[in-house]
């Protein structure tokens, strides 16, 4: 340490955990604002801020990882990120003979986010100083580009920086393997493994590359002979690809569509890259929302980027109904997810995830008729748990293989590799939370393919079916059965209470295990299974273990009721809500949807209440939608 870290470590706190940590921090850091931020802390004796921000490290997640950008070993910054960086290198050096680091490497792709192109520079060097051939876009690009990257480059992982439709103060880092799939067990625990054992940073500090305060130099960087941008190569490919998934007489046709089209990226990096979708699929080009359109890392247009909720898309529903536009397509910032609205005698429709899943599955399924191609057991559809089970049941009668997998596309696109494996064809796999795959083209949910998938399906259905979207999806129903949904949230930042509220439910009668709630309101619904992902139990089968993935580290409880009502509580893997998914299933013949849907309403709104106990907990209620 230098003279002034030597003076501040007699300010240190006294517990010998901690005053490594900062001891690691003060010394590793090559940051100057985030090193003077714990700097400051130990200055002021805050031992508690340290505590939280040093001794807790930020872990893998749902989608990676993902954090506020600050100091601290829990939080994004460029410290954390070369960390990661040097676990998942040395990782990849076990797992691929060296040979292929300087042939096949790594893609790193970032969105405009704050700090999001410095994070993948940071990324790259890690990696070029260990022979790695590097792919690294010289501008953000939409996540879905990044696994297509690695099947066409035929890298040995990739990196997108992002974080998502989260708040402007986050950021993460989302990591894909080979195959072009999100990393999945064992891969993310042994990355953990190896970014712990290699925290100290080895980046040379080079003047001509990393400059003092931490930034990098761009043309220093890429005076590196090992680097190279991958736009040329992989771009245009991935928009050839896209044409090639719909039928040229669709295609021919579009150029006299009569419909109009919003868009809004959430002033993300959407809108060139579905900009030029749209355009490649012969469709006359989006009426996009002027606010919005040009990327904004402080979103001072979109306080709430997150196309899932209603609020986020009243700049579009405004810019449709001013312009006489049809359907709405909203992308999230990093344009890996699509939300789908429909314009109607001046009313707006907004679909939810579910139905857009049902119009999507119905639509590949019809481009199979179209091509004239023959759909049986050999084809596969895929669904998470907590999303709907309409392609359940649209496999049931076409004939077709229907997956479930757990919550969350890196368990859906490595089951669709498996799938493909083994000689079968994936057509199309869906999460509730507005993430579509048509094929296995890119293995990960891509707005920009599903933005002109919608866009071609809504031209055919409105000139040769003569049916809007809203028709359709009632058309679906009419042939596979009514499907209503109800998705919505409790937020709880409280760790302690949440794990409080699922071990009562798993230990209900008087706190004996395996023993969860048989009923709600009084008996007047009555569960028949239940199953625990949590733990393992599943009261369906025969030996009481569960078939899908067990993960004690995440929250995750489904009920299934006797009149076909399904409802899964889980915690968020990168916010702080309890999330709770409910769906009733009605058969062909039942035509009484409007009971249906107020079962579904009585039943979600007692399960809530009865289970949750919002108002004991002090919970805050999202309204459903």
């Amino acid at each position: 340490m230098d003279q002034g870290q030597n003076e501040s470590a007699n300010r240190y706190s006294g517990n010998e955990k901690l005053d490594k940590c900062i001891h690691d921090w003060l010394s590793w850091d090559p940051n100057p604002t985030t090193k003077n931020e714990i700097q400051k802390y130990v200055d002021n004796e805050d031992w508690e801020t340290l505590k939280l921000r040093l001794c807790k490290r930020i872990s893998f997640g749902t989608a990676g990882l993902r954090a506020e950008m600050r100091a601290g070993f829990d939080s994004m910054n460029d410290l954390v990120v070369i960390q990661t960086a040097q676990g998942i290198c040395e990782y990849l050096k076990k797992q691929f003979p060296e040979k292929s680091w300087s042939e096949q490497g790594i893609v790193f792709g970032y969105d405009a986010r704050h700090n999001s192109k410095r994070f993948a520079q940071l990324s790259a060097l890690v990696f070029l100083e260990n022979g790695f051939r590097v792919y690294l876009y010289t501008c953000f690009v939409a996540t879905p580009i990044v696994p297509f990257s690695i099947k066409k480059l035929k890298c040995l992982a990739g990196v997108q920086v992002t974080a998502s439709h989260n708040r402007k103060e986050d950021n993460g880092y989302k990591v894909y393997w080979s195959n072009g799939a999100q990393i999945i067990p064992p891969h993310d625990s042994e990355i953990q493994k190896a970014i712990e054992k290699n925290l100290k940073p080895l980046i040379k500090k080079d003047n001509l590359v990393w400059k003092d305060d931490g930034s990098v130099d761009d043309k220093a960087l890429w005076s590196k002979k090992q680097l190279q941008d991958p736009y040329d190569q992989v771009v245009p490919a991935y928009f050839e690809e896209l044409i090639n998934q719909i039928p040229k007489e669709l295609i021919q046709a579009n150029q006299d569509c009569p419909l109009k089209f919003a868009y809004t990226a959430m002033q993300g990096v959407g809108y060139e890259f579905v900009k030029k979708a749209i355009k490649y699929v012969n469709l006359e080009p989006l009426i996009p929302v002027e606010e919005q359109v040009e990327p904004d890392p402080d979103f001072r247009k979109t306080p709430m980027p997150n196309p899932e909720e209603a609020k986020a898309l009243e700049l579009a529903e405004k810019t449709a109904i001013n312009n006489k536009c049809q359907i709405i397509l909203a992308n999230d910032p990093d344009a890996d997810r699509l939300a789908v609205a429909e314009v109607y005698d001046n009313e707006v429709k907004i679909f939810t995830g579910n139905e857009i899943g049902a119009l999507l599955g119905w639509w590949a399924l019809e481009i199979m008729k179209i091509s004239k191609s023959k759909v049986d057991t050999n084809h596969v559809m895929i669904a998470s748990t907590v999303s709907s089970k309409i392609l359940k049941s649209m496999a049931q009668i076409e004939g077709f293989t229907f997956h479930e997998t757990l919550t969350g596309f890196k368990w859906m696109a490595n089951k669709a590799i498996d799938e493909e494996l083994t000689g079968k064809t994936v057509l199309f796999a869906f999460e509730e939370a507005i993430g579509f795959m048509i094929s296995t083209v890119v293995p990960d949910k891509d707005g920009v393919s599903a933005a002109a998938h919608v866009a071609t399906m809504a031209r055919y259905l409105y000139c040769e079916k003569k049916l809007t979207l809203q028709q359709q999806l009632e058309s679906i129903y009419r042939l596979y059965g009514y499907h209503t949904s109800i998705c919505s949230y409790v937020i709880c930042d409280d760790q302690v209470k949440i794990k409080q509220i699922f071990n009562r439910l798993r230990t209900f009668d008087n706190g004996q295990a395996n023993s969860y709630p048989k009923s709600i309101l009084n008996g007047k619904y009555q569960i028949e299974h239940v199953r625990d992902l949590t733990t393992g139990y599943d009261s369906s089968t025969a030996d009481l273990k569960a078939t899908l993935p067990v993960s004690s580290s995440s929250q995750m409880i489904t009920f299934t009721f006797a009149n076909n009502v399904v409802v899964t509580l889980r915690t968020s893997g990168t916010e702080p809500k309890m999330k709770y998914y409910a769906e009733i299933c009605g058969d062909r013949e039942n035509s009484n949807w409007e009971q249906l849907t107020v079962t579904l309403k009585i039943m979600v709104e007692a399960l809530v209440n009865e289970f949750f106990e919002p108002e004991k907990n002090k919970l805050k209620l999202k309204s459903a939608v």
